[in-house]
Formats: C-alpha cells, structure tokens, sequence
C-alpha cells in the first residue's frame, strides 16, 4: 500500500483542523438535535444575507438578536455540511 503524498497529508491534517472549531461543532450540534430544521435554518440565513440582517429581522417581525443567531446557526449548519460531507 503507498503511503499518501505530502500533499495529500497536509490537506487532510487542514481539513481536520477546521473541524475543530465551534462554528463546526455548532453546525454538528444543530444537525444532530434539529434535523427536521435544518433546511428551514439555512433558508432563512440565506435570506438574512441576501436581504441584510436589519432588513430581514423588520420584515418578519423578529427581534434582530434572534435574527443574527438564526443567521450564525445556517452559517454553521452549512460550514459543517461543507466538511463533513
């Protein structure tokens, strides 16, 4: 068996260190309490980038706190669906 190119190596070691971050862990928590949400979270953080957070939090009525962690939790759902496959 040939053992991996240096290259391929450094990849890995890369991607693993990015799972060691909290945005990963949050995206996995999310993922692992919520599933039935996920779709629903990143549709909604879609939307707060696409129209601006202060924006999207007066045109559904919702409090601009809770419309930054609903955007924080599809940023995290996706970065960890982005590296865990």
């Amino acid at each position: 068996m040939a053992e991996p190119s240096a290259d391929t190596s450094a990849t890995g070691s890369f991607v693993e260190s990015l799972m060691e971050t909290d945005l990963y862990s949050m995206g996995a928590f999310f993922c692992d309490q919520h599933p039935e949400l996920v779709d629903e979270v990143v549709a909604r953080s879609e939307a707060i980038e696409r129209d601006g957070l202060e924006s999207w939090a007066g045109e559904n009525g919702t409090p601009v706190e809770e419309a930054f962690r609903t955007l924080l939790t599809g940023l995290a759902v996706r970065y960890y669906k982005a590296l865990a496959g």
